[in-house]
């Protein structure tokens, strides 16, 4: 009992430190910016996302799989292939995303004569040597630095919130469902990342609760930041990090931030090419992700952030969705159920419609919920699919 209890104090403070990383980043406090004050909406979407991000993480615990591994199960080695090669993409754009808002965010606080370009590898150069740490060793190494962080950030809130500046009135904001898509949108990219984590780990209740209930609060406590920011009349971080006058520590905290959140992009881009190609070698793919997220940092990538952002949703909130729905059935008629053929397929099938039903929505459709449409849709379809399969996996053996 003692031991078992050790483990869950471990693999908690472990997990905690990993997604307190994930979560404390410029990011976050860009879209909570944009949000502009629609609370409701940021904490929906974090609620939800939360959620999800617990139960895809579970679900690579109980596999023993990765990420992209795990999808093998539901949609098969095409849906596998086509999955991981769509989650090492929106890495290299979420690598490439941070390093540019990394840049923009420390121009205001380096000596003018040092370019941008410069900045953006330096940082990108930060990002390859943590590679080399490995995860092994992120926990402990991050220990002191992740204190440092909270502290930092937590000057940062008060001087936000309670350091005097003047209010003034906010801007209409986007519109509630707008707002809540780009919230969601932040949890559900690390869905295909988080078992990569929690895959191997001793507790994988306690792994997967920590690593989502830290995420989420950090993340909320981020996006508060963005609103704060808002709130005194700022209108991006650079500008809000520059008015606050944190001087140095300022620049700590974007060095830091950006180091530790690109990591993980970085980490699990190597993992999710070892499921297609076995002999990759995680710590190379990571540096090449990250020199790609260089280029793409120089050549303009924020100009396409908020598309960036629904496509990410597109793909992942209908592909999460059949994956917990098929799992959910498969639960329940154990000796049934199993990644059959016909099982992938109609997963392929479900997913497809809710990548549909999401762009139909986000384009044609502005008054629907495109993520709660996308997974109504595709979340029926697997789960009739799924109980015909099992129909007809018990009626194969019957006849057997």
């Amino acid at each position: 009992m003692e031991k078992s209890v050790l483990v869950c104090a471990q693999e908690g403070r472990k997990f905690g430190l990993i997604w307190f990383g994930a979560a404390i980043s410029l990011a976050e406090i860009e879209v909570g910016l944009s949000s502009r004050g629609c609370l409701s909406a940021v904490v929906l979407g974090h609620l939800l996302g939360g959620a999800m991000l617990f139960l895809a993480g579970l679900l690579g615990a109980r596999l023993r799989k990765n990420g992209m591994e795990c999808t093998q199960h539901f949609f098969g080695g095409a849906g596998m292939f086509f999955f991981a090669a769509a989650n090492v993409l929106q890495l290299v754009g979420w690598t490439a995303v941070m390093l540019a808002q990394g840049t923009d965010a420390a121009k205001g606080l380096v000596p003018a004569f040092i370019p941008a370009p410069l900045l953006t590898a330096f940082l990108g150069l930060l990002v390859m040597g943590w590679i080399f740490v490995g995860l092994r060793s992120f926990s402990y190494v991050t220990t002191v630095t992740m204190c440092l962080l909270l502290g930092m950030v937590g000057v940062l809130t008060w001087r936000v919130f309670l350091g005097g500046a003047e209010v003034v009135p906010l801007a209409e904001p986007p519109s509630f469902w707008g707002i809540f898509e780009l919230s969601l949108a932040m949890p559900l990219s690390w869905l295909p990342l988080i078992s990569d984590y929690t895959k191997d780990t001793p507790a994988p209740k306690t792994a997967c609760a920590v690593s989502a209930l830290v995420y989420t609060l950090v993340s909320l406590w981020m996006y508060g930041v963005g609103i704060g920011l808002a709130r005194i009349g700022q209108s991006n971080i650079a500008a809000g990090i520059q008015y606050v006058q944190m001087g140095v520590w300022a620049l700590l905290i974007v060095l830091i931030s950006t180091t530790t959140t690109t990591f993980l992009d970085t980490y699990s881009a190597g993992e999710s090419a070892k499921a297609v190609f076995r002999k990759a070698n995680p710590k190379v793919v990571g540096c090449v992700v990250c020199a790609l997220g260089i280029f793409l940092a120089a050549r303009g990538i924020m100009e396409n952030y908020l598309n960036f952002l629904y496509l990410i949703a597109s793909i992942f909130v209908p592909m999460a969705t059949v994956m917990l729905v098929s799992w959910g059935v498969q639960a329940l008629f154990p000796r049934k159920s199993g990644g059959s053929l016909l099982q992938c397929l109609v997963n392929c099938i479900a997913f497809v419609a809710g990548l549909a039903a999401y762009h139909l929505c986000l384009n044609l459709l502005p008054g629907l919920p495109p993520s709660f449409s996308a997974m109504l849709v595709c979340g029926v379809l697997a789960a009739g699919g799924n109980l015909v399969a099992v129909a007809c996996a018990g009626e194969a053996g019957g006849r057997g």
